[in-house]
C-alpha cells in the first residue's frame, strides 16, 4: 500500500484539490511510520521539503478528532512562526472540519474562549505560553490536553541544548502526568545532519527505545560566493556595500549580518545607494526591535511580492521556518557563529522544487573570513556542533519548582518532592539536592512554609506574578521608541541610549531627543546632521571543531575557488604569518609565537576552553589578556619555557567548586548568564558556572594532548 492509500479520503482530496505532482520524500516516509505506530518521531528535512505537512498528514489522517478535547498540540519557538503555520495547518484541516486555535499573548481572546467552552481540534502554541496556563489556571491544562494524542515540535534545534529546551522537557512531563494516555512527538528539524546528535534527539523527548529518526538525505545544490572588504566595526566599507548593492537589486534577497545595530545599517545603507541611482524602494529592516505591525507588514510583503523585488537585513527572526515566500538570494555579513545558524539561513533561499540556493558571504576581518571559511567547509563535511547537555539544570529546577507552587496554589513537601523527582528533565538531580534548594527558596521568601503546605513567599510573589516569569530566558529592559506620537519600535537599554545620540530603527536613521526612564519612552525625530550611530554587538560560544578547522586551513594550501581574489590574498597572508611554526599535526600541536614584549599563544580552541583557560591562568597570577575573536592569548612575564611548564603542570585536584564558590562572592553577577540562577544556594550556583560558563573537562583534555610549538627565529 503506498502512502497516498494510506490517507484518509478527505486529506487525499486536499492533496489532489492542490494539484501536488507526488509526495515529497520526507513525507512519504513519515506517513508510513506514523499512521501504522505509536512511536515518536523526528523529521530531519532540509528547508522548505515539506516537514509541516510530513507530520500533518498522517496525524490528521489518524486522529480521531470527534472524540472530546485537544488532540493535537503544536509547540513552536516563535509567535511569528505560529502565526505562519497557521495558515497552512488551518488549510489542511479545512476538510476535515478540524478547528485550528492560536493561543499565544498575540492571539485572538474569543478563539481561545470558544476552545475553553469546546475543547477540540489542534492548539498551536510556544513554551511561555503553556508556562503561562500551568502557572495561572491549571485546570485549563486538564480541560484542554488530557486526551492528547500527538505533540509536534517545531525546529526542534532551536531547542537543544539550551535553558529553554530544558524548559520544554519538563512541561512535556508534566503534561504527561496529566494525560489519561501516552501522547507521541513529532519534532521537526532542518539542521540536525550529524548522527551523534540522535541520541541527544532521543534523549531530549524523554524515551530513545520509542523514539525514531526520519532523515530525507536530498542534496540540496548550493552556489556560493565569498568575498572580502576591509572594514571596521563603526560602520562597513563603502565598496562592499556597493557590491552588494550591485548584485542583489534585481532579487528577493535576505542579508543577515550579526548585530541589530548592523542590521540597520544595512537596510539603511542600501536603501540610500537605491535612492540615489533609481533602485527600488524595498528596503527593510526586521528584529525583535521592530514594531510588531511593522515586522507583520514585510513578512506579508515578501510572502505576496511576486513581482517585485526586495532586501530584507534581519537578525535571527528569519532564520526559522517563517515562510515569506521565494527568496532568491541569502547573504550573510561576517562569519555565523554556528553552523546550524547557517544551515537554516542558507536554506531560506532556492526553496522552490528544483532550484538551488544562493548564498554570497561578506567579510570584513581576516579572522572573520577564516572563521566563515571554516564553518563552510563543515557545513560540506555535514558536521553541526555537539549538543550541550546539561544533567543537573539547578536553575531551571527552581523556576518549575515556583511554577508547580504557584499552579496549585499550595503543595506539600512530599508531593512537591513527587512531582520533581517523577520528572525526567531532573533525573540526574538528588532528592537531598532539591530538598537544599527548597529550603534556600524559603531562606529568601521565595516559598513559605504554611502549615504542612507551601506557598509562594512575599518576596517569590513579586516574580511570580511578573510577565517575565513565564521565560528562562532573560528579558532586556525594552524602552518604546516614538516619533510624534507613532511608534517606531523598541530599543534595549545600553550605553547607546542617550540624548541627542543618533540610533538606527526600522530602516531610519533617528535623532534622540528626550528619554523617559520611568515610563521607558524614547521619542526621536529624523536625523538630518549625518552622525553615524554606533551599536554593540555580544560575544557567542564558537564550537572547538570550528576553531580547529580554522588552524587546519592556515596550514593547508589548498585554494578555494568560491572565494574572491581578495580573499584569497588575506588567507595567504595568514598562511605566511603561520608559515613560522612547523606544525605536523594540527588536532594537537598549537602555535606560540614568542617576541621580545611578550607571548603569543594561539590556542585555536572554544570559546568556553579559553575562558576556563585564561581563568586557570588567573588564578596562577600569571598576567594574561585572551581575545576570542581570534583564539589568541597575550601573555607577559614568562618566558616561551615557563609557560609549556605552567600549561602541562596543572593541578587537576585542585577544589575548582571552593574557587568557584569564592569567585561568585566577590562578584556575584557573573551567574548573570542564567536568569534563575542567582535564586539558588551559591555551592549550586557554582555548579551552574562549572557546567555552562566553563568547561574544565574539555581544558584539561585539551592540555593534556597539548604540544606547543615555538615560531622558527632563525
Amino acid at each position: 500500500m503506498t502512502a497516498f492509500d494510506l490517507l484518509s479520503e478527505p486529506i487525499r482530496k486536499y492533496i489532489r484539490d492542490k494539484k501536488w505532482e507526488s509526495l515529497r520524500p520526507i513525507q512519504d516516509a513519515a506517513i508510513q511510520r506514523i499512521i501504522p505506530t505509536d512511536y515518536n518521531y523526528i523529521l530531519i528535512s532540509r528547508t522548505a521539503s515539506g516537514k509541516t505537512e510530513a507530520a500533518f498528514l498522517p496525524i490528521l489522517s489518524k486522529v480521531n478528532f470527534k472524540e472530546p478535547g485537544v488532540k493535537v498540540l503544536y509547540i513552536s519557538p516563535l509567535i511569528a512562526l505560529i502565526n505562519d503555520q497557521f495558515v497552512r495547518v488551518e488549510s489542511l484541516c479545512e476538510y476535515l472540519d478540524v478547528p485550528v486555535t492560536k493561543w499565544h499573548g498575540e492571539a485572538a481572546k474569543g478563539a481561545k474562549d470558544r476552545l475553553l467552552k469546546n475543547p477540540e481540534g489542534i492548539v498551536l502554541i510556544t513554551p511561555e505560553s503553556l508556562e503561562a496556563m500551568f502557572v495561572n489556571k491549571p485546570y485549563h491544562i486538564k480541560h484542554l490536553f488530557s486526551t492528547l494524542e500527538y505533540v509536534v515540535i517545531d525546529e526542534i534545534h532551536s531547542f537543544l541544548g539550551s535553558d529553554r529546551g530544558t524548559h520544554l522537557q519538563s512541561l512535556l512531563n508534566r503534561l504527561q502526568r496529566i494525560n489519561t494516555k501516552k501522547f507521541s512527538i513529532v519534532g521537526l528539524s532542518a539542521t540536525v545532519s550529524d548522527t551523534n546528535q540522535y541520541i541527544e534527539l532521543k534523549d531530549f523527548l524523554g524515551d530513545q527505545d520509542r523514539t525514531r529518526i526520519i532523515r530525507d538525505t536530498t542534496p540540496k545544490p548550493i552556489n556560493v560566493v565569498f568575498k572580502y572588504f576591509e572594514g571596521s566595526v563603526e560602520e562597513l566599507p563603502l565598496p562592499l556595500l556597493k557590491d552588494l548593492y550591485t548584485r542583489t537589486r534585481d532579487s528577493k534577497v535576505l542579508i543577515f549580518p550579526n548585530a541589530r545595530g548592523r542590521v540597520e545599517e544595512v537596510a539603511v545603507k542600501l536603501k540610500q545607494i537605491s535612492e540615489r541611482v533609481g533602485g527600488h524602494k524595498n528596503y527593510f529592516s526586521h528584529h525583535s526591535s521592530v514594531d510588531k505591525e511593522v515586522r507583520e507588514y514585510v513578512e506579508f510583503f515578501a510572502k505576496n511580492s511576486s513581482i517585485q523585488n526586495f532586501c530584507i537585513s534581519c537578525t535571527s527572526t528569519l532564520e526559522l521556518g517563517i515562510d515569506i515566500g521565494n527568496v532568491d538570494e541569502v547573504v550573510q555579513i561576517d562569519a555565523t557563529h554556528s553552523i546550524a545558524s547557517l544551515i537554516q539561513r542558507v536554506g531560506r533561499s532556492g526553496r522552490r522544487e528544483g532550484k538551488a540556493s544562493n548564498l554570497f558571504l561578506y567579510a570584513t576581518e581576516k579572522w572573520s573570513l577564516l572563521q566563515s571559511l571554516a564553518c563552510w567547509l563543515l557545513y560540506q563535511e555535514q558536521y553541526i556542533e555537539p549538543i550541550a547537555v546539561n544533567e543537573k539544570p539547578y536553575d531551571v529546577l527552581v523556576h518549575q519548582i515556583l511554577s508547580i507552587v504557584k499552579g496549585t496554589s499550595g503543595i506539600s513537601l512530599p508531593h512537591l518532592l513527587n512531582e520533581i523527582t517523577t520528572n525526567s528533565t531532573f533525573l540526574y538531580i538528588k532528592p537531598d539536592e532539591i530538598e537544599d534548594i527548597i529550603t534556600h527558596l524559603i531562606s529568601i521568601d521565595f516559598l513559605e512554609k504554611l502549615g504542612h503546605e507551601l506557598i509562594i513567599g512575599v518576596e517569590g510573589e513579586e516574580v511570580v506574578n511578573s510577565r517575565d516569569f513565564y521565560s528562562l530566558f532573560e528579558t532586556p529592559v525594552f524602552f518604546k521608541v516614538a516619533s510624534n506620537g507613532v511608534k517606531i519600535g523598541e530599543l534595549p537599554l545600553s550605553p547607546q541610549i542617550r540624548e541627542n545620540e543618533n540610533i538606527y530603527l526600522s530602516a531610519k536613521i533617528w535623532s534622540i531627543i528626550d528619554i523617559d526612564f520611568q515610563t521607558r519612552k524614547i521619542e526621536v525625530i529624523p536625523a538630518m546632521d549625518g552622525r553615524k550611530p554606533k551599536f554593540y554587538g555580544s560575544a557567542a560560544n564558537i564550537a572547538f571543531r570550528i576553531r580547529e578547522k580554522m588552524f587546519e586551513i592556515v596550514m593547508s594550501k589548498e585554494d578555494y575557488g568560491f572565494m574572491d581574489e581578495t580573499g584569497k590574498e588575506v588567507i595567504a597572508a595568514l598562511r605566511k604569518e603561520f608559515s613560522v611554526f612547523k606544525i605536523n599535526d594540527f588536532k594537537i600541536e598549537r602555535p606560540l609565537l614568542v617576541s621580545n614584549d611578550h607571548l603569543t599563544f594561539y590556542s585555536f580552541t572554544s570559546s568556553k576552553i579559553n575562558k576556563t583557560l585564561r581563568f586557570i591562568l588567573d588564578q596562577l597570577e600569571i598576567e594574561n589578556t585572551l581575545d576570542d575573536e581570534d583564539s589568541t592569548f597575550k601573555i607577559e612575564s614568562l618566558t616561551a619555557s615557563e609557560l609549556n611548564a605552567v600549561l602541562k603542570n596543572i593541578d587537576r585536584n585542585q577544589n575548582i567548586d571552593q574557587i568557584l564558590t569564592e569567585l561568585l562572592e566577590n562578584i556575584p553577577e557573573i551567574i548573570d548568564f542564567s536568569k534563575w540562577g542567582k535564586y539558588l544556594p551559591i555551592q549550586y550556583q557554582a555548579a551552574l558556572l562549572k557546567e555552562k560558563h566553563f568547561d574544565f573537562k574539555g581544558c584539561y583534555a585539551y592540555l593534556d594532548q597539548l604540544v606547543v610549538i615555538e615560531n622558527n627565529i632563525n
